[in-house]
């Protein structure tokens, strides 16, 4: 039986392999960014290491599947962002700022959909915490050990699909769609930077804007920093909403979820999938699949209802 399970195990690496393979070739774009990210920051790492840790560490290869995966995960997502967006109709309460936007000059409006954005996407990031369904997407993300150069891509495709709100939002409200997606590209820039092992603390600038220091601890299997520090570039929306920590006398030594995850890509994307109805029962009974979806619908609003109210000046409860 165990010979049989690592056969398996070593069929299906290959299998991946082979896939990976395929996309690189089709675009080698993926190649160059793990290749730009290693040059870039791995000397720094090793030059001022947060945690000395081996460069072929555990969860090594996990990371690198991901990033080489990201063309055709990241469409999946894109796909599954606009849809989301669309249904959301955020674009409708954004109509009401559309006068204002026109009449704007260019550096006004690019500071004003940065700030919309930003803080859209902290609700965003936040709810993906703390409403159960989203968590089990996001937690994919957050179930590396280690936190370094490559660690920032390990992502489920419909993990982030909230950001699509933001965005529908801000195109709603008049600004062009590279205006609305220029803040989301900058985002994904800077929170892979973020999760950088290296030890510097920027103490100036813990306050004034995202640093690994604060990510660092975002990522901290420590129940006291559980649920904070969501922002994306301004931790003053974490200030404002009680989610800043960032104690001065430590800092975090162990980082991942307590839930057990599979360590491949294949296992962790299937993962938040597996209590999900199958398509084929959904196509047998309908009906049922329809009142299973609204019934969803309604708790997972009332679920994000609670996560937008509840007292966060306390501890950070427990995920």
């Amino acid at each position: 039986m165990l010979a049989a399970v690592d056969v398996r195990a070593w069929a299906g690496r290959a299998l991946l392999g082979v896939v990976l393979a395929a996309v690189v070739a089709a675009d080698p774009s993926p190649l160059r960014v793990v290749a730009g990210l290693f040059v870039l920051v791995v000397p720094f790492e090793k030059l001022f290491p947060r945690h000395r840790q081996p460069l072929r560490r555990a969860g090594l290869g996990t990371d690198l599947a991901y990033a080489l995966a990201q063309p055709v995960l990241a469409a999946g997502g894109l796909v599954a962002g606009v849809a989301v967006g669309l249904l959301s109709l955020a674009w409708v309460p954004g109509l009401v700022l559309r006068p204002v936007v026109a009449v704007l000059g260019p550096a006004p409006r690019m500071v004003l959909g940065f700030l919309l954005f930003d803080l859209a996407a902290y609700w965003a990031h936040r709810w993906s915490h703390e409403v159960p369904f989203l968590w089990r997407f996001h937690m994919v993300h957050h179930s590396s050990r280690h936190l370094d150069w490559i660690s920032g891509l390990r992502s489920h495709p419909f993990d982030g699909v909230l950001i699509g709100v933001p965005v529908a939002f801000l195109l709603g409200a008049g600004f062009t769609p590279q205006g609305a997606a220029a803040p989301a590209a900058v985002a994904l820039v800077l929170g892979v930077f973020a999760h950088a092992n290296v030890r510097w603390r920027w103490r100036p600038l813990q306050r004034v804007v995202q640093t690994p220091e604060m990510h660092h601890w975002h990522h901290a299997d420590d129940p006291a920093a559980h649920n904070r520090n969501y922002a994306g570039f301004l931790p003053v929306w974490d200030l404002l909403f009680g989610t800043f920590y960032l104690p001065p006398d430590r800092r975090p030594a162990v980082y991942g979820v307590a839930e057990p995850l599979p360590a491949g890509m294949v296992g962790q994307l299937r993962h938040p999938l597996r209590s999900l109805p199958a398509p084929r029962w959904a196509l047998v009974h309908p009906g049922r699949a329809l009142r299973r979806l609204a019934e969803s619908l309604v708790r997972g609003a009332r679920q994000v209802g609670r996560a937008t109210v509840r007292p966060t000046r306390a501890p950070g409860i427990a995920r």
